[in-house]
């Protein structure tokens, strides 16, 4: 509250809760521009109650974001609320963690960037340490987030700080930055500017 404009938030609420719209409501009063949602142990039918569907139609109204940290497959679930709620903001954290089991599969790729077709879903192109190969420089990355920037381009892209769990076990913000903003040569440096901040300028800051 000492610093307008400066920070903005992410919240959870409890989509089982009679109202979970009031919740989100008097979190976005505080700064609140997203809402983690998490597919637990059924990622096929995960968004297929009252709660949700009250939270999508809330974020539709108030321009407020389903952050959503799934893996490739929730994808699909994903794809059908996207298409009941095109208007709700749609953030999907960690590239939908492909590759989180030490492979990038080309299935997973091809889900993800079909969602590309709901033009308010964004992808965080980050968490590189936990994907792949998992060791810096992150090139063997380089495919994937070719693939998804063809689909989504850039003003639909963001990098992000994954903070505090991009620098442990010896990782480092360093090499997750450079990653963008040296070792993508298909990238202008324009597309930087949206994928290093103003993408996320335009969902969380506005």
């Amino acid at each position: 509250q000492a610093s307008p404009g400066v920070f903005s938030g992410v919240g959870i609420v409890n989509s089982s809760a009679a109202a979970p719209e009031k919740a989100m409501d008097d979190l976005a009063r505080h700064g609140v521009r997203g809402f983690r949602i998490v597919p637990g142990s059924s990622p096929q039918h995960w968004l297929d109650t009252p709660g949700m569907n009250r939270m999508w139609q809330f974020g539709a109204t108030k321009r407020l974001a389903m952050c959503a940290l799934v893996g490739p497959d929730a994808l699909p679930s994903l794809d059908r609320m996207c298409d009941k709620y095109p208007e709700t903001p749609v953030v999907i954290d960690h590239l939908a963690r492909i590759g989180i089991g030490g492979r990038v599969r080309d299935a997973d790729v091809r889900l993800l960037c079909g969602l590309s077709k709901h033009p308010n879903v964004k992808v965080k192109v980050s968490a590189f340490y936990a994907l792949s190969k998992k060791n810096a420089p992150y090139d063997d990355l380089i495919p994937l987030i070719r693939r998804v920037f063809e689909d989504y381009g850039p003003k639909r892209l963001m990098w992000a700080s994954d903070s505090p769990f991009q620098v442990e076990d010896g990782h480092q913000y360093a090499p997750s930055l450079a990653l963008v903003r040296e070792r993508l040569p298909f990238l202008s440096n324009e597309d930087r500017e949206w994928m290093l901040e103003r993408t996320a300028a335009s969902v969380f800051f506005t």
